[in-house]
């Protein structure tokens, strides 16, 4: 080794990564910190945002909250069919089917939204669930 010369990553002055590996750790978790904050907003706002699926030709109709809550299930009786032997199983089966697509939806509304913030990141096992995915 030459006189006068430190090993390590670019041979600056105290032998670490060109441009000082402080400042672009303290760069990263300043970034990392914005993105936490900017996924608690989304958070919130997904709270009051809603879905509304219908199902059945109208016949029910779902709405829902970003974080999953059902918000409201309302019934057109008007296109139910209470003549026919089976329309209490039909009711049963499109509100489950409802509620199984407005929680689909609300769950694409909720990913769609984080990803714009972290950009894919969240999923990311490096950063150890530090972006919450």
């Amino acid at each position: 080794m030459a006189k006068g010369k430190r090993g390590g990553f670019g041979g600056g002055a105290g032998g670490g990564m060109p441009g000082g590996m402080q400042g672009g750790m303290g760069g990263m978790m300043k970034q990392i910190q914005k993105m936490q904050e900017d996924m608690v907003a989304a958070q919130e706002a997904l709270e009051q945002e809603t879905v509304e699926v219908s199902v059945g030709g109208g016949a029910v109709k779902i709405v829902i909250s970003g974080h999953q809550r059902v918000q409201s299930i309302t019934i057109n009786k008007d296109t139910i069919d209470q003549t026919d032997d089976e329309w209490l199983a039909d009711l049963q089966e499109l509100v489950m089917l409802g509620v199984n697509q407005a929680i689909e939806k609300s769950q694409e509304m909720s990913a769609k939204r984080m990803e714009g913030i972290t950009g894919g990141l969240g999923d990311n096992p490096l950063l150890g669930g530090l972006l919450g995915g």
